[in-house]
């Protein structure tokens, strides 16, 4: 059985990826800074080199780090912190990893681009234009550095735009679950006009971090959908799911540091990764609306 350690398993993302792991037979290690207690789940500080010991220590054939200190505002807020996380404890990932001979799966994100690319390839020089992006860029050089010069096994994704109708609510969540809890309960949303996005479903996601572990040689990969849609439109279809007023929606202008249109070639996706993905918008609308009347109407 092959052995995964999945770090920020507690995580919107982490959560069910340790779920389809597990019902694709790996044995499954989680870490993450949250308290908590099951099974093979240890609390973890990424920027304690201490704290990875326990974790690592029934030799992991494969590396998930998916722990990262996340959201352009939280990182330009909390600027130290955002650096200690990204680059010292993906240093300190990257250090174990080489340890137990492992395979490294890094997250990293879309926000690397910067706003200045029409069309957001692998292989074109990237500027990103907030701490975030300028953070997890580092990590992304960190670990090609340890690929090139210390023959580490590893992996980079950029992920676009993902969600899951079962992630957990919040102001600092993406449009998709903010858009939907607000409308159910009568609320403004703000769109950002002339902004856009493809959205991908987790159990996409997922998918694609897992196939990862099969390509055998360097590589940073999108991950996302391309099929493109504003964010006019994305709340004029959560409006329409919900029978919600439209006149909730209000326009502003892009925010500072933030990237108007979102557009990723995804040619690795399917050719190295084998993915193309299965739920579209329409459909994963659907179930974030059904989610979130269920949840709130039970209250």
């Amino acid at each position: 059985m092959k052995k995964a350690l999945v770090i920020g398993a507690a995580g919107n993302i982490g959560k069910p990826l340790v779920k389809y792991l597990k019902e694709n037979d790996y044995e499954v290690r989680e870490v993450d800074i949250k308290p908590a207690w099951r099974e093979n789940y240890y609390v973890a500080d990424i920027t304690k080199p201490v704290d990875l010991v326990a974790p690592f220590d029934f030799g992991p054939d494969y590396v998930f780090h998916l722990a990262a200190m996340v959201s352009r505002v939280t990182c330009e807020q909390s600027e130290s912190l955002c650096i200690d996380t990204n680059l010292y404890g993906t240093q300190n990932v990257i250090a174990f990893t080489k340890k137990y001979n492992a395979k490294l799966i890094n997250f990293s994100t879309s926000e690397v681009y910067g706003p200045d690319l029409e069309i957001m390839n692998e292989n074109e020089p990237v500027c990103p234009n907030n701490r975030y992006g300028l953070s997890k860029l580092l990590a992304e050089k960190l670990v090609e550095y340890e690929v090139q010069q210390h023959n580490l096994d590893a992996i980079t994704l950029r992920p676009f735009m993902m969600y899951d109708e079962n992630e957990d609510l919040g102001d600092h969540r993406s449009a998709m679950i903010r858009f939907a809890y607000n409308l159910y309960h009568g609320m403004p949303i703000e769109v950002h006009s002339g902004s856009a996005r493809g959205w991908l479903h987790v159990s996409d996601a997922v998918r694609a971090i897992e196939a990862a572990t099969k390509v055998n040689h360097y590589e940073v990969i999108n991950i996302g959908n391309p099929d493109v849609h504003t964010i006019e439109e994305l709340a004029m279809m959560i409006c329409t799911e919900l029978n919600a007023d439209k006149n909730l929606i209000h326009f502003s202008e892009l925010p500072s540091r933030m990237t108007l249109v979102k557009r990723p070639t995804l040619g690795k996706q399917k050719n190295l990764l084998g993915i193309e993905t299965k739920v579209q918008l329409e459909e994963g609308i659907k179930r974030v609306c059904k989610m979130i009347c269920k949840r709130e109407g039970n209250k």
